[in-house]
């Protein structure tokens, strides 16, 4: 049995989320139509293509995963729990959403954003955290993290759909502009006179948010 330190398992995890998220055929890999291998079929072509693991290390790596990256069924099969760049269908049915879920982008993309709204670019869905702290780490990936609002509520009572993965991560279609607001608002009094806020903001919940992001817009070089 192969042994794998923490560097070789996020290594590892980053293998199997470009194997059953993006790219199957780089080891000759084929996914149904809802995300799913065989995991033995998988351990197979994965030690082919030079990275070998065992079926007790794959369980434990998903097992251990913070951010439930994958889903396993039966112990049998396994699939990327979202994320996906590939044409596949989770197969996930129609969910009711909080009122408000949480984008984490960077900061150079709000201009943009707040512009066209939230679109899946190259994957299939939108994703949308439950929460802003999450959502602000998944900013900070990316650059200097900005957290925006979603009203998830309003737009599930206009008729989108909304979807909750296996790892908790809300998916949509995409969310329009009209439905965003960045979360620098301690009550709707204090909002800045250069950010028109949207009809639906008075009557959401006041948010608290963390300095780094506050800063990101009253700094002067973006006020």
């Amino acid at each position: 049995m192969t042994h794998h330190t923490d560097k070789q398992q996020i290594r590892l995890s980053k293998f199997l989320s470009l194997v059953l998220r993006h790219k199957p055929e780089h080891i000759g890999l084929t996914l149904d139509p809802q995300g799913w291998v065989d995991i033995d079929v998988l351990i197979a072509r994965s030690a082919s293509s030079g990275i070998p693991f065992a079926h007790s290390e794959l369980l434990a790596l998903v097992r251990a995963s913070d951010k439930q990256r994958f889903s396993v069924s039966d112990g049998l099969r396994i699939r990327a729990a979202q994320g996906h760049s590939v044409g596949i269908e989770l197969g996930l049915e129609p969910s009711t959403p909080p009122v408000i879920l949480f984008h984490g982008t960077a900061s150079k993309n709000l201009d943009a954003i707040l512009a066209v709204g939230l679109k899946p670019q190259s994957r299939v869905h939108v994703h949308l955290s439950a929460d802003s702290e999450t959502a602000h780490r998944v900013g900070a990936r990316h650059g200097k993290p900005v957290v925006l609002q979603v009203a998830s509520g309003p737009m599930h009572d206009q008729g989108y759909k909304f979807f909750r993965a296996d790892n908790g991560v809300w998916l949509c279609d995409a969310v329009p502009p009209q439905f965003l607001s960045p979360t620098i608002f301690i009550t709707p009094a204090s909002q800045p006179p250069w950010l028109e806020r949207p009809p639906w903001f008075s009557t959401m919940t006041p948010i608290l948010c963390s300095a780094p992001i506050a800063d990101s817009f009253f700094s002067p070089s973006t006020a």
